[in-house]
């Protein structure tokens, strides 16, 4: 390498100089652009945040609706369903009752019968004592004529 002449080191030296002069300009202009930059992000950021927001409550008013519309159906579903295991229950519920009531009757029934039955056959033994009994008085009792009463 050849050593350089004093002129073109010179050159290269007020170049350098001038580029560096430049330098505070052009750093100023970064400064503007970056502050630029953070309100334009700053402005994007926020419209975002608005716009998510907007977007979420749509998405929650949408999710309601579906919500309400499901729980509509559901209850409707289980009202349905409801209605139908009740009337079976009544259905079941009424064939047990009406079964009961004619094996309650049924016993009853064969009890008033036993109960009668005892019944008549103890007034019939009480009529034959009563009679039986009579029977005896009136033999124990003297005889008397039958006694006309005169007219007078």
């Amino acid at each position: 390498m050849q050593p350089q002449t004093l002129d073109n080191r010179v050159e290269r030296l007020e170049t350098r100089v001038t580029a560096l002069e430049q330098l505070p300009a052009r750093m100023d202009a970064l400064v503007v652009q970056v502050s630029q930059l953070r309100e334009e992000m700053h402005a994007e950021f926020s419209a975002m945040r608005g716009e998510m927001r907007a977007g979420d409550e749509a998405v929650i008013g949408t999710l309601r609706g579906k919500i309400r519309v499901g729980d509509e159906e559901t209850r409707r579903t289980l009202r349905e369903e409801i209605r139908a295991g009740d009337e079976e229950t009544r259905r079941t519920l009424r064939e047990e009752i009406r079964t009961g009531d004619e094996e309650t009757r049924r016993t009853l029934r064969e009890e008033i019968r036993t109960g009668d039955e005892r019944i008549l056959t103890q007034a019939r033994v009480l009529h034959e004592e009563v009679l039986s009994r009579l029977a005896m008085i009136q033999e124990a009792r003297p005889r008397r004529g039958k006694q006309r009463s005169t007219p007078a």
